[in-house]
């Protein structure tokens, strides 16, 4: 099929398909795994791609497409988001669900990586028409989701009203409730205390213990947040409560800065009335891509894939880089930032409480026993921790970056599972 480019891309930029396929390869080659099994690791185990009909408010009918990617089984059923966007295509999904997969492994959760996509711009629907989008494409993929087979969650453009969705049309389908088809849904139908802020936490949590590592106190570092949706928004809270100074803001409207400090709480009602960061009178607009160059010591590409490549690494000034989103480091930019000392704390890892959380309500849908917020957010700090010290453990060990490190982590115990498991004849 053919690659819809994402515009904040640029031209020397890799694909994420590529990116993932590359880092993948690079494990694989340390590790010494054969050939055979970097091939089944390096396709989909199981894709669906779907015409998703609807009818618009105004009885116009239309067509969008959907796509589902199960990437691997062996460790357990799939589990990855959903997300609503104009730029989603097969292959970026296909690269999710495969980074989803490792996510998993590292940080030990008995799950494989899934993703969904459906091309569509949320914010050029109404409600009636997104729910009517939901349940159809819900519909579509019924076959090869559910609690035993493939959960899915909310991503970019979706929420817990989209899983509330989900969770009906699927449970309507089996005649009975089945809350653990999802997560990410909302705490009055199962889910989770703690599921909403948990990506974030985690990004937050991890760029204090990067920065720390790095011999800079919280209450002297300062910080840029590139994306302030889902991911970003509650990072840069996060942060300021713990006393970094975030002086500069993006979002795909506008970006903001101010070298004293933003106010992250001020700029969230800001962008609760207005639906983005320009504008916002108590800071100066800049160029939205000059957040990510910002001089600042912590930097937190927290929107799309791509944003640091080849082009721009070699002028990244932050000192410690955490991805909050899925991919926003390319390979070529990888080795230009480690050549200069960069600390890089890759997404598989930084961006991986959500996922945890995601697996907490899982649990404790099926145990129908619901834990505490503060009993989810240690279990969560537990689960990063060990992972951030296992990940820095190995990398000084093999002389590698954490992003190898992490792969290597992951892989390995992914390629552990096929073996145990064996082949089906």
């Amino acid at each position: 099929m053919t690659t819809v480019a994402h515009p904040a891309a640029t031209a020397s930029a890799t694909r994420p398909l590529d990116e993932a396929r590359t880092q993948l390869a690079h494990a694989v080659d340390r590790l010494g795994l054969d050939e055979g099994l970097h091939r089944m690791m390096a396709q989909p185990r199981r894709e669906m791609t779907v015409l998703v009909p609807l009818r618009r408010d105004d009885g116009t009918p239309t067509v969008v497409t959907g796509h589902r990617v199960q990437h691997n089984f062996w460790r357990g059923p799939t589990k990855g988001g959903l997300r609503f966007s104009p730029h989603v295509d097969l292959d970026e999904v296909r690269a999710l669900a495969m980074w989803m997969t490792w996510k998993c492994a590292l940080v030990n959760l008995p799950y494989g990586g899934a993703k969904g996509g459906v091309r569509i711009d949320p914010r050029s629907f109404s409600p009636a028409e997104l729910e009517r989008v939901t349940r159809r494409y819900t519909a579509e993929i019924l076959p090869i989701i559910g609690p035993e087979v493939d959960i899915p969650a909310p991503d970019v453009g979706t929420d817990e009203q989209t899983m509330a969705w989900m969770m009906d049309t699927y449970s309507v389908s089996r005649g009975h409730t089945v809350p653990g088809v999802v997560t990410g849904k909302p705490i009055a139908l199962g889910g989770s205390q703690g599921r909403a802020e948990a990506t974030s936490r985690g990004v937050a949590h991890l760029a204090l213990l990067a920065l720390e590592s790095r011999g800079i106190r919280a209450d002297a570092a300062t910080a840029a947040v590139q994306g302030f949706g889902k991911v970003g928004r509650d990072a840069a809270r996060f942060l300021a409560e713990a006393g970094v100074r975030v002086v500069a803001v993006s979002d795909a409207d506008g970006a903001v800065a101010d070298e004293a400090g933003i106010d992250i709480g001020r700029l969230a009602a800001h962008v609760d009335r207005t639906g983005t960061v320009a504008g916002f009178a108590e800071a100066s607009a800049i160029p939205a891509s000059e957040v990510v160059l910002a001089d600042v010591d912590l930097l937190v590409p927290a929107a799309i894939e791509g944003v640091i490549t080849a082009d721009n690494a070699a002028s990244v000034r932050a000192r410690v880089i955490v991805e909050g989103a899925n991919g926003p480091t390319t390979t070529a930019a990888d080795a230009i930032l480690a050549a200069r000392d960069v600390l890089v704390v890759p997404d598989i890892l930084a961006n991986a409480g959500g996922v945890i959380v995601s697996y907490f309500e899982w649990v404790q849908g099926n145990t129908a026993l619901w834990w505490s917020k503060g009993e989810v957010e240690q279990r969560l700090t537990r689960l990063l921790e060990e992972a951030w010290e296992d990940v820095r453990a190995y990398s000084a060990r093999t002389g590698t970056t954490l992003r190898e490190a992490a792969m290597c982590r992951a892989v390995a115990r992914v390629a552990e599972a096929q073996r145990l498991r064996g082949l089906y004849p």
